[in-house]
């Protein structure tokens, strides 16, 4: 298409604060406590102008109604929503929205308890999902990454996309282990996303790091949108992983399309 850019946003965010309960927005600076739409995110594609916005992945908001969201998410346009990452809580008897391409269970927030993931009933539920071919979505606590991988290495037959890098706070060695044994697992995909982008030394280490421990075959673009505009803006974000993978086809669409399912 003219040397544009495709791209796939394998991780946004919309909400209504008209209908919709998010309290962890009471816990931010205010800077998005507002409602966000889907058009307002395409408009933000089109503003960069040398890509094409095929679409994206919509992953729960942690609203205090999931139940609702469901609904609201039945009416997102198609055309531009490729993928819905729902809430349950997993376990063998979860309950999973008939449009829904998988779940995940915010691991990360403080309602969560330490070791959650390690509870024999999300075991069984990550190897129900498998079975369904419903895909996971690992959004968690960077100490728990040890945790993480003790789970899915009991079931490596489960698709889990791990969100923002494993919520990344410094590189120390603890970090650089725990992901190394991640990348190890057969069905691991990593969301390149949510870390700050001011410190570019900082960036520049661990867009590398990312890099040489998974394959890129394995890494995902991911906006963030619109939590991105607490720790960086939504174009500085994009500018700088489009420089760090040099326009990739398969960060920026294709390991998306793998990942999820997604239909060309």
């Amino acid at each position: 298409m003219d040397g544009r850019l495709e791209i796939i946003d394998s991780h946004f965010h919309v909400w209504d604060l008209e209908r919709q309960n998010l309290p962890w927005l009471a816990e931010t600076s205010g800077a998005i406590t507002r409602t966000y739409t889907i058009e307002e995110l395409v408009s933000r594609y089109e503003s960069v102008g040398d890509v094409t916005f095929l679409g994206g992945v919509y992953v729960e908001v942690n609203s205090d109604d999931p139940q609702l969201e469901d609904e609201i998410a039945w009416g997102f346009p198609r055309d531009k929503v490729l993928a819905l990452m729902l809430r349950s809580r997993v376990s063998p008897w979860m309950r999973v929205p008939i449009h829904a391409t998988g779940v995940r269970e915010p691991l990360h927030v403080p309602s969560s308890p330490r070791g959650r993931c390690l509870e024999p009933s999300f075991v069984e539920g990550l190897r129900v999902l498998a079975q369904r071919r419903l895909p996971f979505e690992s959004c968690n606590r960077v100490g728990e990454l040890g945790d993480l991988y003790e789970v899915l290495a009991r079931v490596p037959e489960e698709t889990v996309i791990l969100n923002h890098l494993g919520n990344v706070q410094n590189l120390d060695d603890d970090y650089r282990t725990a992901m190394r044994r991640l990348a190890t697992l057969p069905n691991l995909y990593v969301k390149v996303s949510g870390f700050p982008t001011g410190d570019h030394a900082f960036v520049d280490e661990l867009l590398g790091f990312a890099r040489e421990t998974f394959s890129s075959e394995r890494l995902l673009y991911a906006s963030n949108w619109p939590v991105v505009e607490l720790y960086s803006t939504f174009e500085e974000n994009l500018g700088v992983l489009r420089k760090s993978f040099s326009d990739d086809e398969r960060f920026f669409k294709t390991n998306a399309m793998h990942a999820y399912g997604i239909r060309a």
